[in-house]
């Protein structure tokens, strides 16, 4: 225990003096929210992953491979695509296009890009996102207690509020220039711990055959399209788990790193090192899960155990068994680096959407940059505040959660409704502001009654559950933003 307490206090250091030097470059808002636009490719590639991935890749992920087996590599799948479109299709655009307009947050490109002066798009797109943020960045608090509770035996709630406090203290101080040297740093960890860790296991195991293995526990695990003899749930299982990767093309977290960037140079460098990071990371927790299903059902355990709060546990138990104590905490630290990663990301965002969209566009244009700076700060600690407190209220009423879909929930409403937005101002020059609020509307209220209506109904609902709520509410959001665009077409 002392080990790992010296090892999660190295960390938290290196945070800390991360946040101190940062602050020394905070002049203004545009530095607090997009670093003044003077980061570099390696920075936002390793910031941008690192963001997207969250508590969900190392505690979510890893459980999905051991409950799901070879079919959770569908996500790979899904991810690594949506990862090189982004990259490779849209950044360059969206960089041009953003610092034309020059914004520094996603609603203030798409006032801009829609030439409106009305406020209400900006509005809509403020609420929404610090709905969404709040409810994602509660996700990942939560995340942050089970992992303290399973890799450290500090009970939940502790390990809440530390995390909590943690990541709060560096943001603080550095804002947006923090969170991405942090999440450089955190990103590193995150990248070399999950890629060797596969390998330490297998060798650990001896002469293991995956496949027979795992066919010897559940002939599902080694069914590639889901493992159902329904073969409408496979289909459905499958496009679930591949259409998370529609959450890269056009997240605020994600695309205020392509707002940031030096220059259109740099995405050219930078994509192989997202594309290259996603690809190893994601098949590496895959991979993790897979060989501790099938480590500790010989060993004895049966798959309750071996999958406790949603896989969560899945990753602690590996690292207890197969590494010494000093490698162990440094996975502790991984873990954290993993969540707080997208938890710092997540309340600057919001943030933003607060100070900026609403404070500043809406009711005090003129307001000073020192005022500014400073009230961000203090909005971020809000917005966090209320983030712990739904963090604690969803542990307390829902504790046979599966972290895995609980976190994708938060990352698919922040997508259903900005990235069809993203992806149609960028491509559609027909797309209008009318679009636009048809498409955030639409997808809001899919991914909410989708959830909560129609998932629960029997007969249908047990297939929108196969493919939750991403991409039925993504396909929804784009077919109403071209309806109300063709209703309503931008003026001349």
């Amino acid at each position: 225990m002392l080990t790992k307490v010296i090892v999660l206090g190295l960390y938290v250091l290196v945070l800390l003096l991360i946040g101190a030097f940062a602050s020394r470059r905070i002049k203004n808002i545009e530095d607090f929210y997009v670093g003044g636009k003077k980061i570099g490719y390696w920075a936002v590639a390793f910031s941008a992953r690192a963001t997207g991935e969250s508590g969900w890749l190392l505690i979510g992920l890893t459980g999905m491979g051991a409950m799901a087996g070879l079919s959770a590599y569908w996500v790979v799948i899904g991810e690594v695509l949506g990862v090189a479109v982004s990259w490779f299709f849209m950044a360059k655009r969206f960089k041009r296009m953003s610092d034309g307009y020059g914004s520094i947050t996603v609603p203030d490109y798409l006032e801009s890009h829609f030439k409106t002066n009305t406020r209400r798009l900006r509005g809509l797109a403020a609420t929404i996102l610090s709905v969404f943020v709040i409810i994602y960045v509660s996700t990942q608090i939560d995340a942050t207690g089970i992992a303290f509770e399973s890799m450290m035996g500090i009970d939940y709630y502790w390990g809440v509020i530390i995390g909590f406090l943690i990541v709060l203290t560096y943001i603080f101080v550095g804002g947006f220039v923090a969170v991405v040297w942090s999440d450089l740093f955190q990103g590193l960890l995150m990248f070399f711990g999950l890629v060797i860790l596969p390998f330490v296991v297998w060798q650990g195991m001896g002469d293991v055959n995956i496949s027979s293995s795992l066919h010897a526990i559940d002939p599902a695990l080694v069914d590639w399209w889901g493992g159902n003899d329904n073969i409408w749930l496979n289909v459905f299982t499958i496009l679930g788990f591949s259409m998370i990767g529609l959450g890269f093309l056009g997240s605020p977290q994600v695309y205020v790193r392509f707002m940031s960037i030096k220059s259109e140079k740099e995405i050219d460098k930078g994509r192989w090192v997202a594309i290259i990071f996603t690809l190893l990371t994601d098949a590496a927790a895959v991979t993790i899960g897979i060989l501790a299903r099938i480590f500790f059902t010989e060993q004895g355990q049966d798959a309750e155990a071996i999958l406790g709060v949603g896989g969560a546990d899945v990753l602690a138990m590996v690292t207890e068994n197969f590494l010494p104590l000093t490698l162990t905490a440094i996975y502790v630290a991984i873990v954290l680096s993993a969540i707080m990663s997208t938890v710092d990301s997540l309340l600057v965002i919001a943030s933003s959407a607060i100070t900026r969209d609403f404070y500043q566009k809406i009711f005090r244009p003129n307001a000073g940059e020192k005022h500014l700076t400073r009230l961000s700060r203090w909005v971020t600690l809000i917005m966090a505040v209320i983030a712990l407190g739904l963090a604690l209220a969803l542990a307390y009423f829902s504790p046979d959660r599966q972290v895995f879909w609980v976190i994708i929930f938060g990352w698919s409403g922040i997508a259903a409704c900005f990235c069809p937005v993203i992806i149609l101002s960028i491509f559609w020059k027909g797309y209008s502001e009318a679009g636009a609020i048809a498409s955030i509307v639409s997808g809001f209220l899919s991914v909410t009654l989708i959830k909560f209506l129609l998932q629960p109904m029997p007969g249908i609902g047990e297939y929108l559950e196969k493919i939750d709520v991403l991409a039925p509410s993504f396909a929804i959001a784009m077919l109403f933003g071209w309806i109300f665009s063709k209703l309503y077409p931008p003026k001349s």
